[in-house]
């Protein structure tokens, strides 16, 4: 399969010249499905291809998925149906090229943004704080990360959506997984 650490180089290289196509959203990691004798995996976890629809920008996304490996997850299909195709506004978090990054990306012309977090093959805690966010104003932060058994290898299924409220003081911290992710729908609370 593909190395984990390969997602984490892209924003540095090829991504500095622009948009590319590519192909996040499996929830089904042995490749090949059709040919039973082939055994090559997708190095990643559930929520670090969630993750990857906001650290790999595309305006064309794709679902490259098989329908029915979505219908097993529909909860973590939402944030592919929900996540936008362009933005306003990029903000890249911490990164170590190679290793893992984290960026913010404000929804065009809107005020919700969200946050895409991957690493490579090392499990890793992250701080994220929401500095970018708007001051004096409320949001709902929907959080899709690895499970606490994820593993790109062993479990790259395992995942949990939390919800919770937050603002421009807020500091999330998240444990991904080894080649896992975290993906972070943020949405401003009218009033």
């Amino acid at each position: 399969g593909i190395n984990p650490e390969h997602q984490t180089i892209l924003p540095f290289t090829r991504l500095m010249g622009g948009p590319m196509d590519y192909t996040p959203g499996l929830f089904h990691f042995q490749l090949n499905q059709f040919e039973k004798d082939r055994t090559q995996k997708v190095l990643s976890t559930l929520a670090k291809q969630l993750a990857l629809y906001i650290t790999i920008y595309s305006p064309l996304h794709m679902a490259a998925d098989l329908p029915e490996n979505y219908e097993k997850h529909l909860d973590a299909f939402q944030f592919i149906k929900d996540v936008p195709v362009n933005w306003s506004e990029t903000v890249v978090l911490d990164a170590e090229p190679g290793d893992f990054v984290v960026m913010a990306r404000r929804e065009k012309n809107k005020g919700n943004w969200y946050v895409g977090g991957i690493t490579d093959e090392n499990a890793r805690k992250l701080s994220i704080p929401l500095k970018f966010l708007k001051p004096n104003t409320n949001y709902q932060a929907v959080l899709y990360q690895d499970g606490v058994d994820a593993h790109y290898a062993l479990n790259p299924s395992s995942y949990q959506i939390t919800k919770q409220e937050v603002n421009s003081n807020s500091n999330l911290v998240v444990d991904l997984a080894a080649g896992g992710g975290i993906a972070i729908q943020i949405l401003e609370v009218k009033n």
